[in-house]
């Protein structure tokens, strides 16, 4: 059987079975989920429009929907963490650039995520 990996690819352990499916799941499970929780939010929307604030911090500070609120965001940003991971990896040829880009990409958004989950627990506290 022909070996089509160059010298290379075998010394750094690259090729077609280096977690490709496993990020390929990732990013379907985060679709599947991102689905039912759009759909959360959408009603969440349509509920609390034309609310004042306090009606509608009223109703974020209900457990399940601060919990549906805090897993769409989170869900959403890990979505966008694995969609820009791939387009890095596909188009970033550069290794420096391309491992800058992906710390980058890493730290945005662990501060995403930080950032919204403390601005939605502050309104549901209401600070």
């Amino acid at each position: 059987m022909a070996n089509f990996r160059t010298s290379l690819s075998r010394v750094r352990g690259l090729g077609a079975a280096r977690g490709g499916t496993e990020h390929f799941w990732r990013v379907r499970v985060t679709s599947v989920a991102l689905v039912a929780l759009t759909l959360f939010v959408l009603w969440l929307m349509s509920t609390v429009a034309g609310a004042g604030y306090d009606e509608t911090r009223a109703m974020l500070a209900t457990p399940w929907v601060t919990a549906g609120v805090i897993g769409f965001l989170l869900v959403s940003i890990y979505h966008m963490y694995l969609g820009m991971q791939e387009i890095i990896l596909d188009y970033a040829n550069a290794e420096g650039p391309k491992f800058a880009l992906l710390l980058a990409n890493i730290f945005l958004c662990i501060v995403l995520s930080g950032g919204v989950t403390l601005a939605l627990i502050m309104i549901v506290l209401g600070g």
